[in-house]
Order: structure tokens, then C-alpha cells, then sequence
């Protein structure tokens, strides 16, 4: 595989506490990458630095080969970089289009006006779906749907530009055994479709499904990054707890 961002000896601190600490890790085309570790461990100071949302202390951030330096969110998702948190940000009380074009709505002319082209939005969003080979209905309200379909719509909406990386945040969290294979069957379709997704979950089933390397944290510090294949949820609990101290 190849190398489409890397981060090097990245250190983030927040006055005196040190968040990462000499973080080095590569993000490989079409790869699915789980991050493992403790609340506390630092993987969401790491993602928020991918993701644009923190500035590094120290340490270097390329994407394809290019060195970055992201003011915020909005510059990091213009260079393709996205991200599904855990509480997913939709609003209940609009559809599967209105969602997924939430912040990005199109618009069309109509005399001197510009008005939401709904029917746009809509066949659009479909269009998504039915990539992603979701049952999601772009018309249906979203508090009418399961935890699934609500990935689903927050996946879709990662679809509407040329994204390369998608990070999601404990997508599998508080939802029921099927809704859980259905959205690992969207982060397998991602990668069918050539994206990078890192996989943030507490999850360890998950993550050895679908995962193609896991990384994991601990204090602050990468303590092992390795082929899924190379290790063994019993690896990664002593890893995370500290019972083996790398890998």
C-alpha cells in the first residue's frame, strides 16, 4: 500500500499536560486502520489533529507528500479529510437529503431567487446510497431511523466531495448486532471504493473484522502499529492496559 498521509513525531500539549508524544504514523491508501487505547490514551487529540481541529505542537503532517499546516476543520475537508463523530451531528427532524446536505446545500434560480433544490438534493443523495448499497430513503425522516441507517446518512455525507480519508468515531456504539454488520459492511464499501478510513472504537470485534492494521495508544504515546493479522485482541487488551508495555 501506499503512503497517502503521514504524521511525524508529533507532540500536541495543552498548557502543561502532553496529549501525544512523539506520535508517528502513516495512513495508507484504500486502508482501514483501527485506533485502540484507553479514555485518556490520546486518540481523539490524534484525530483532531488529522481531522484540522488541533494545530501540533511540534512535528511534521503531509498528505500526499505535500506538507500541510490546516487552520481548522473546513481547510482539512477541503483536502479531502473527513470525519463521522460518535454523536453523528443530524438533525432529527429532517430527511436523509436535508441531512446529508446539511451546511452544503444545493441551490437553484427561480426568477431573481435562489431556492433549495430539493428534488437535486434528493436524487443525489440516492445516487449515495445506493453506492454505499444502503436501504437509506433520501425523503425519509431521520428520527424514524435505526442506529444504522444513521451512520449511513453520516457516511453519505463524508460522499459529497472528493473525499480520501474518512475518520469515525466509535460508529458502533449503543446500536444493536445487526445495525453493527450493517456499518461494518459501509466501512467495507468505503474501502472497496478507495478510501482511508481509521476506525476509533473500544470495539475489539469490530475492529479485527474489518481492520486492515491497528495502532494503539497509550498516555499519549503509539505503543504498537502492526498488520491485524500479526496480532491478537488478548495483544491489544494487554497493550492498552499496560500489561505488555509494546508491540
Amino acid at each position: 500500500m501506499t503512503v497517502l498521509a503521514r504524521l511525524e513525531h508529533i507532540v500536541k500539549d495543552f498548557g502543561a499536560v502532553r496529549a501525544l508524544d512523539d506520535v508517528t504514523l502513516d495512513i495508507n491508501h484504500g486502508e482501514v486502520l483501527g485506533l485502540m487505547g484507553d479514555n485518556g490514551a490520546g486518540k481523539s487529540t490524534l484525530v483532531k489533529t488529522i481531522a484540522g481541529n488541533f494545530q501540533p505542537t511540534s512535528g511534521s503532517y503531509s498528505l500526499d507528500g505535500q506538507p500541510v499546516h490546516f487552520s481548522g476543520p473546513a481547510e482539512a475537508r477541503r483536502h479531502g479529510i473527513e470525519v463521522v463523530y460518535q454523536d453523528l451531528a443530524i438533525c432529527d427532524n429532517l430527511t436523509a437529503a436535508a441531512n446529508v446536505f446539511l451546511g452544503r446545500e444545493m441551490m437553484k434560480r427561480v426568477g431573481p431567487f435562489k431556492v433549495l433544490d430539493h428534488k437535486g438534493m434528493n436524487r443525489r443523495a440516492n445516487e449515495i446510497f445506493k453506492e454505499l448499497k444502503s436501504e437509506t430513503r433520501p425523503a425519509a425522516l431521520v428520527n424514524r431511523m435505526s442506529g444504522g441507517q444513521r451512520q449511513a446518512v453520516a457516511i453519505a455525507r463524508t460522499r459529497l466531495s472528493e473525499s480520501k480519508i474518512v475518520l469515525m468515531d466509535e460508529p458502533t456504539a449503543a446500536i444493536s448486532v445487526r445495525q453493527v454488520a450493517e456499518v461494518l459492511a459501509l466501512i467495507r464499501r468505503m474501502k472497496d471504493q478507495g478510501l482511508s478510513v481509521i476506525l476509533i472504537s473500544h470495539r475489539m470485534p469490530d475492529v479485527f473484522e474489518v481492520c486492515d492494521r491497528v495502532v494503539v495508544m497509550r498516555r499519549g504515546r503509539k505503543v504498537a502499529d502492526k498488520p491485524i493479522a500479526q496480532s491478537s485482541p488478548e495483544e491489544v487488551t494487554g497493550l492498552i492496559t499496560g500489561a505488555i508495555q509494546s508491540a
